[in-house]
């Protein structure tokens, strides 16, 4: 595809001082670090709800529609996905996953736009997960592992399904409920927009972009049948997945095992509760007591943020960081962080905040004193992330 041949060239200018990727407008991708798994069976909710960081309850009844009364011609709108995080027993992360609800047949509108009615039971029995590619057996095993007795199948679904984003500044810019409208505009319950259907070139609908269930600046995610592009993607710029790696790094949020260090990271220091991952009312799951005790106890010294790599005269470093460098402050030598990961003069770690966010910090390199560490506060994060942590700082 020329848009394909062309991403090269788009990201080479995206890196210049003179572009920015939030100014490149809608961009989508397939995500190839990302894979499928699909969990089926009668006790799927009740396995992964005592596994998981977060409540997935709430698939347990079917969204609008079905024996609510409600009139069958009016639009459906599927149950939202839901973030979530595996961890060791010891509270550290593990894996991340995003886990989807599939469409349902009866929520499908038929040629007279009219939905049947659904003899369907109400209890969700099965769901797909958005998992790391990467780590796609170990995943499968560790599921398998903690089946037992549970009456769950789990498969390894990623020849039928693949994992996109779409994301860019005029997705950000726009009012969220217009790019609701629009994503949702294909779909199971959807109308039969013919225009709607070309877009997304495939005959089989009903598979949907939702929003991102962590950040609604990440812009949109979504599992889609192999081999068909997803609504919008025929107008759109197909990129790189390294641009949407790039969307991540200026805003902090990492993905995955790569970039979350499996069996290490404590996950408040990740920044998974402000990324919608964890739910502090749900009961037990495995490693709870760490988080909740690090929850409770108010203050998080260190969390994961972006950085900027300049050199002395504030140009863009690119390509001088690799991942696992270490944060120094350039005087004393002290670190005060580390390099999780890198992209050009872009990249993401974990730092003390106490030391990046002193007035006129020096912070550089280790080995490299020409490369120079700009830290970011990202727009999303809650302004007690860091109060918090000053005021007790004060205090002490």
């Amino acid at each position: 595809m020329l848009l394909l041949r062309r991403s090269s060239h788009l990201f080479k200018r995206l890196y210049s001082s003179h572009h920015r990727l939030d100014e490149a407008g809608p961009m989508a991708c397939r995500l190839s670090s990302r894979s499928v798994i699909r969990f089926s069976g009668p006790d799927t909710l009740k396995f992964l709800q005592g596994l998981l960081t977060n409540d997935v309850r709430a698939f347990s009844r079917l969204t609008a529609g079905a024996n609510t009364g409600q009139n069958p011609s009016l639009p459906h709108r599927s149950s939202p996905p839901l973030y979530a995080a595996l961890l060791t027993p010891q509270g550290r992360f593990r894996y991340d996953l995003f886990l989807f609800r599939p469409p349902l047949q009866e929520e499908r509108l038929d040629r007279t736009g009219s939905r049947p009615e659904s003899s369907r039971s109400e209890e969700v029995v099965e769901l797909l997960a958005d998992v790391d590619a990467a780590a796609l057996d170990e995943i499968l095993d560790c599921f398998k592992k903690y089946r037992l007795r549970s009456k769950v199948d789990i498969e390894d679904v990623a020849e039928e399904f693949s994992c996109w984003q779409r994301f860019g500044g005029d997705l950000c810019r726009a009012a969220s409920s217009d790019q609701e409208a629009e994503v949702a505009s294909v779909g199971w319950g959807a109308g039969n927009d013919e225009a709607s259907a070309s877009s997304a070139q495939a005959s089989e609908l009903g598979w949907q972009w939702f929003t991102d269930p962590r950040l609604d600046c990440l812009g949109f995610r979504g599992i889609f049948p192999s081999g068909t592009l997803p609504p919008l993607v025929e107008a759109d710029k197909e990129a790189e997945e390294k641009h949407y790696l790039l969307w991540r790094l200026e805003r902090g949020v990492a993905e995955g095992p790569a970039e979350i260090p499996k069996g290490e990271a404590i996950p408040l220091e990740y920044n998974l509760a402000g990324l919608n991952a964890i739910s502090f009312d749900k009961g037990c799951y495995v490693g709870q007591e760490l988080v909740a005790r690090t929850h409770h106890r108010g203050v998080i010294r260190k969390r994961l943020l972006p950085f900027k790599f300049v050199d002395d005269s504030g140009k863009e470093a690119e390509q001088e960081v690799s991942p696992s460098s270490e944060i120094v402050e350039t005087t004393s030598n002290k670190k005060v962080g580390t390099v999780t990961t890198a992209l050009g003069c872009r990249g993401m770690g974990l730092a003390k905040l106490e030391e990046v966010f002193k007035p006129s910090p020096a912070l550089s390199i280790r080995d490299k004193d020409a490369v120079k560490v700009k830290a970011i506060r990202p727009d999303w994060w809650p302004a007690e992330w860091v109060q918090l942590h000053g005021e007790q700082s004060a205090f002490a």
